[in-house]
């Protein structure tokens, strides 16, 4: 065997507690995007639906999808960083809020300038 294979097979894997402390805790993070984007969108239905309009596919693909995103990126930080050191989980799952916010900084971004074209 070589050195770093020897080296690999003997490296201890996290406590599960501390896997649990860093994926919840980071996951407070991501849910609060979910809970904006959810509450965006019935923000969204309620002065759209008080002005006489609807939201069109657009809108709802829009916001169901930042919903959704947040979702998925811890759903892959996990899977990426399971397996490794409580720092470097730590580091992706950061690295994918850091993902999470520009993401979302986009759908305002976009939403606030292209409003007409998510009502139908």
């Amino acid at each position: 065997m070589s050195g770093s294979v020897r080296a690999a097979e003997t490296r201890r894997r996290m406590p599960l507690w501390v896997l649990v402390g860093i994926s919840a805790l980071a996951g407070l993070f991501y849910a609060f995007a979910v809970w904006n984007a959810v509450a965006n969108l019935t923000q969204a239905l309620t002065f759209y639906g008080d002005a006489g309009l609807t939201v069109n596919a657009l809108g709802w693909f829009v916001w169901i999808f930042a919903a959704v995103f947040p979702i998925i990126v811890w759903a892959a930080a996990f899977t990426l960083g399971y397996r490794r050191r409580a720092h470097e989980l730590l580091l992706i799952m950061v690295t994918g809020l850091a993902l999470v916010a520009v993401f979302w900084l986009n759908v305002v971004a976009y939403t606030g300038l292209y409003t007409t074209s998510f009502v139908g």
